[in-house]
């Protein structure tokens, strides 16, 4: 047999979170993305294992808990999905809020316990409602987000020009209303987002180099969030799909993403401080984000926003692979 790795499968929103809870190696010591390159470049195998089939599909996402480097964290986590590492994921940080509480990482105190959660990105912040010592909803509030690029516009083959924004909520987004793409809510296959989205990302990738004024390993365009065109304030919510990684689709309304959406919406002044908005995922699942408070990032006017949302529990499980199995590395079918 191979390694046997544990986990424990959670879900925020409809989005898979697999949290190994066993088997991974000792990772060396070092800072959050020293760590994170050190995997990727030598324990890549085991994400493949849980992420890709048999185990996993497509679109499984994971979270790996590792010694913390930062003062104050209770815990470190790297995120995996189907084509590597991220640096933020919002949704894997509210099911890890609950996970921490419940498992007693973090000893509970009611109302609201609190999490410090380490990231490539940096320090998050759950906060945890906790009632007869049980842990509920889970909101955080992320590392500083901002409008990296205002109302740019480029050509996609066959699709005309598109109009977008480029926003950090953690991880780099190209914001777009769907509807210049013909596409619209409710009407049109998932499939016809994912190929418009994939094609806006790559062209993005191409034409707009990206900065982060902490670290080069933060400037990647992640992936692409259309949109319903819904951003200037009000009651009603507004409903988006993130397609990351490769093709990856989010049934969650993607943390980081609504983290970049309330940067975007605030640098236009479609949002003020504390006016919460409902933003709502592919299918049907919801978070609540808010600008919390403003600050910098560098050079950038940025915000610090407040998401939250609900994660559930799904079952544990022990994996390996059997020496004979070449298919059992892990594959997928696209």
């Amino acid at each position: 047999m191979s390694e046997v790795v544990a986990v424990t499968d959670m879900h925020t929103g409809g989005e898979p979170v697999r949290i190994v809870t066993a088997g991974y190696p000792r990772i060396p010591a070092g800072t959050i993305l020293q760590k994170r390159a050190y995997v990727r470049q030598n324990l890549d195998h085991l994400r493949k294992m849980l992420m890709f089939e048999p185990r996993g599909h497509y679109d499984m996402y994971g979270a790996l808990l590792v010694e913390s480097y930062l003062p104050g964290a209770d815990l470190a986590v790297l995120f995996m999905h189907n084509e590597g590492y991220s640096t933020m994921c919002g949704h894997a940080v509210i099911a890890l809020g609950r996970y921490a509480v419940d498992q007693g990482i973090v000893p509970a105190r009611e109302p609201v316990t609190t999490v410090n959660i380490e990231c490539p990105c940096g320090m998050v912040v759950a906060s945890v409602e906790v009632r007869n010592g049980k842990a509920g909803a889970v909101s955080f509030e992320s590392v500083p987000a901002f409008l990296f690029a205002r109302e740019q516009r480029v050509e996609l083959p066959g699709r005309g020009l598109v109009d977008f924004d480029i926003a950090y909520g953690g991880a780099f987004y190209a914001l777009a209303d769907c509807r210049q793409l013909g596409l619209e809510f409710g009407r049109d296959r998932v499939r016809d987002f994912v190929d418009a989205a994939s094609a806006l990302t790559e062209t993005v990738k191409r034409e707009f180099p990206l900065f982060h004024p902490d670290h080069e390993d933060l400037a990647f365009l992640y992936g692409t969030i259309l949109t319903d065109g819904k951003d200037a304030f009000s009651d009603e919510p507004t409903k988006n799909v993130c397609v990351f990684a490769d093709a990856e689709v989010d049934r969650s309304p993607t943390g980081s993403g609504v983290t970049a959406r309330l940067a975007a919406m605030h640098a236009k002044g479609q949002i003020g401080i504390d006016q919460t908005r409902v933003f709502e995922s592919i299918v049907g699942s919801r978070f609540t984000g808010a600008v919390a408070r403003t600050t910098t990032a560098g050079a950038h006017e940025a915000i610090i926003a407040r998401v939250g949302g609900h994660a559930h529990y799904c079952g544990k499980a022990e994996f390996f692979r059997e020496e004979d199995d070449e298919l059992g590395r892990g594959f997928l079918v696209v």
